[in-house]
C-alpha cells in the first residue's frame, strides 16, 4: 500500500533502508534522495532527473515525520502544478 493518494510510495522502512526513489503520473515526475535529509526534486517529462530541468526542489528531516511532510509537499506541488 502507497503512502500517497496521488503517488506510488513505498512506506518509510524502505527509505530508512539507505534507498533512494523515483516515479511519475502524466507529465509530472519526481525523485526521492535519500542522505542526512529527505531531498527531493520534481520535472516535468521523461528524462531522467540527472538530465532534467529541476522545477522544484525540497529538503525534510530524515525520520517518520519529515517523510509525513515530504509527501504533503509533493502531493501539494502537484495539485499546483498547471
Amino acid at each position: 500500500m502507497s503512502v500517497s493518494e496521488i503517488f506510488e510510495i513505498p512506506k518509510y522502512h524502505y527509505f530508512d533502508c539507505g534507498n533512494d526513489f523515483s516515479g511519475s503520473k502524466d507529465n509530472f515526475a519526481y525523485r526521492i534522495f535519500y542522505g542526512d535529509r529527505f531531498r527531493i526534486v520534481t520535472w516535468h517529462g521523461r528524462l531522467c532527473s540527472d538530465k532534467a530541468e529541476i522545477e522544484h526542489e525540497a529538503e525534510f528531516e530524515r525520520n517518520e515525520e519529515g517523510f509525513g511532510e515530504m509527501i504533503k509537499w509533493l502531493e501539494e506541488t502537484y495539485k499546483q502544478d498547471p
